[in-house]
């Protein structure tokens, strides 16, 4: 079955993509929540043509995610957790602590585009996936130290 996402769907695509999905997963979850449309001839051309208007406006999306991207740059951000004595975390470091860490330097993300690339246990040094864009994403690295 072949729809077209209307919004970003991890896992799956971007806005505007045309994209392959099982009938039931297309039928059942992404026609009702709103997030696709069949992919028909008419529908095809339609989104064509607004992906040809946006074009300009899809660069400068792109120059502000990269401009944010230059921003954060390398830096390194200190998260505070409560750690236990053998150094395990208790509870969890969240996209949400990451955001409000680079909120408080002046850089405005939104938590949801923030995703660990291994979830943090432990007191330690890790890394996070920042997607700003479907073609600039940015490494950050943090640390979880005790409270």
């Amino acid at each position: 079955m072949e729809v077209i996402l209307k919004d970003d769907v991890k896992n799956l695509g971007y806005k505007n993509d045309i994209v392959t999905v099982k009938p039931g997963y297309g039928r059942n979850y992404l026609l009702p929540q709103g997030l696709a449309i069949l992919a028909d001839k008419s529908n095809k051309k339609i989104v064509a043509e607004n992906v040809r208007q946006a074009a300009h406006k899809a660069e400068k999306i792109k120059t502000d995610a990269q401009a944010v991207a230059n921003q954060i740059g390398d830096v390194a951000l200190d998260i505070r957790a409560k750690v236990g004595e053998s150094g395990k975390i208790f509870g969890r470091v969240t996209t949400l602590q990451l955001a409000e860490a680079l909120k408080a330097k002046g850089i405005d993300v939104d938590r949801k585009r923030i995703s660990f690339d291994q979830d943090p246990t432990a007191a330690g040094e890790y890394t996070a996936t920042i997607n700003l864009h479907k073609e600039v994403k940015h490494q950050i690295r943090f640390n979880v130290v005790a409270e």
